[in-house]
């Protein structure tokens, strides 16, 4: 069974592309948090947890669902970790999450995907994109048969050392940069609520119109990417971006 998590698509892209390989069932772990469910899930295949990475960790919002659902069946647990550049050390909190819980870590994968945060980095224009996800393809295709044969993932070396530096580089992300508080909808807003629809925790609505942002947020960046206006702007550093959303349908 694949969950995953996704703001602008990129793991949705890479979960279902696996659940075509393997024949698995994929599950949106946005949709069950979205609807405020605990869920229980029985597989007889293992697990496959598909999300990116946030600040060299996997994203605050996964932990939680994967401490808070019960998985029962088949317990060997593989991860898909999407990124623009680096995974650091995601591979050694996604273990320790697995040892915690009662699951066995499978290993991690490293997927290279389009750059989505727009809040800090530079975005790439959709010809790029395309090429971008058409590099990933092989990786994440050959991750899904090693998974169809019950085989480990191995960890890249290069992913060994980052575990050292994660625990900064995270604890410095969400303490002073993840926050609502930058966003803002201009005049091109047509009051659509589209960004209200795409945001897993409920931390959107609309009032007399417009988006009103509240305080529980995960910069998924899924708002400000997914709006079909580009009416959503962060602070000053979003003003002329192109935005990212993949809305590509797998092969």
């Amino acid at each position: 069974m694949i969950f995953y998590f996704s703001g602008t698509g990129n793991s949705r892209y890479a979960a279902r592309l696996i659940g075509k390989k393997t024949g698995d069932r994929v599950v949106s772990i946005n949709e069950v948090i979205k609807n405020g469910r605990k869920e229980r899930f029985h597989s007889e295949k293992p697990l496959i947890v598909v999300c990116p990475v946030y600040a060299w960790k996997i994203p605050r919002i996964v932990e939680k669902f994967m401490r808070e659902t019960t998985f029962s069946g088949n317990k060997n647990t593989y991860f898909i970790l999407t990124c623009g550049d680096s995974t650091g050390g995601a591979w050694y909190f996604a273990r320790k999450t697995c040892l915690e819980i009662g699951l066995n870590f499978m290993g991690a994968k490293s997927i290279v995907m389009p750059e989505n945060y727009i809040a800090l980095f530079k975005v790439p224009d959709k010809a790029q994109a395309d090429t971008i996800i058409k590099k990933a393809v092989p990786g994440i295709l050959s991750a899904a048969e090693q998974i169809k044969n019950d085989k480990p993932l191995p960890i890249e070396k290069k992913a060994l050392l980052g575990r050292l530096v994660s625990p900064l580089v995270s604890a410095f992300f969400y303490r002073l940069i993840i926050s609502a508080k930058g966003f803002y909808a201009t005049d091109a807003c047509t009051g659509c609520g589209k960004c209200a629809e795409l945001c897993t925790l409920n931390n959107l609505t609309l009032q007399g119109g417009r988006p009103l942002w509240g305080t529980n947020c995960t910069h998924c960046m899924a708002c400000i990417c997914g709006c079909p206006f580009e009416a959503i702007e962060y602070k000053n550093k979003t003003k002329g971006k192109p935005r990212y959303y993949c809305i590509e349908e797998t092969d």
